[in-house]
């Protein structure tokens, strides 16, 4: 089974933080790296560290404990040290040279899966240093989803080829 990471970089909502963590839990996400301004319970004053701790854990469930995670102070040396591990770090993100997630792919090497801040998306510089970006097609008017909802998404596409006939569950596999 691949592996996969997930790096928030500049995720504003706790509640979106929350509600990924949850689904990499569920999805059996390795370590979650928190980049740029994304909150999360690892920085501040012990009371402004209970406040992020309340708000994620309101939509993470308990995921908050239990998904291994670290913050990067840069995020290009972290893509790096990613790459020298042998991931293949893609951006979730529409581009020209974008991959289609609703054609089947052939991801063969663990993955680094970045998501970006929820209006802006990722930065250019960040994605020139991207292995591949990773689509969702659209059918609405609308030209992205939640990031939660489009981390879920994702997250699926790229571990169902893991599951076996018998849709064992990851858990037991971890």
């Amino acid at each position: 089974m691949k592996k996969l990471i997930i790096i928030l970089y500049n995720i504003r909502s706790t509640y979106n933080v929350g509600a990924i963590l949850r689904t990499c839990d569920c999805l059996g996400v390795g370590e979650a790296v928190f980049a740029g301004y994304t909150p999360f319970i690892d920085k501040g004053l012990p009371h402004e560290q209970e406040k992020l701790r309340k708000q994620i854990h309101k939509t993470a469930l308990g995921a908050e404990e239990t998904i291994k995670f670290h913050r990067c102070a840069d995020i290009f040396e972290e893509i790096e040290s990613l790459k020298k591990a042998g991931y293949s770090v893609c951006a979730l993100e529409q581009g020209e040279k974008s991959l289609n997630l609703a054609e089947p792919q052939d991801f063969d090497k663990d993955i680094a899966l970045i998501l970006g801040e929820e209006v802006h998306g990722i930065p250019k510089e960040i994605l020139d240093q991207c292995d591949n970006l990773l689509e969702i097609p659209m059918c609405g008017s609308k030209e992205s989803f939640n990031v939660s909802v489009a981390t879920g998404i994702a997250l699926w596409e790229l571990r169902k080829t893991d599951l076996n006939d018998k849709r064992k569950h990851l858990r037991t596999q971890i």
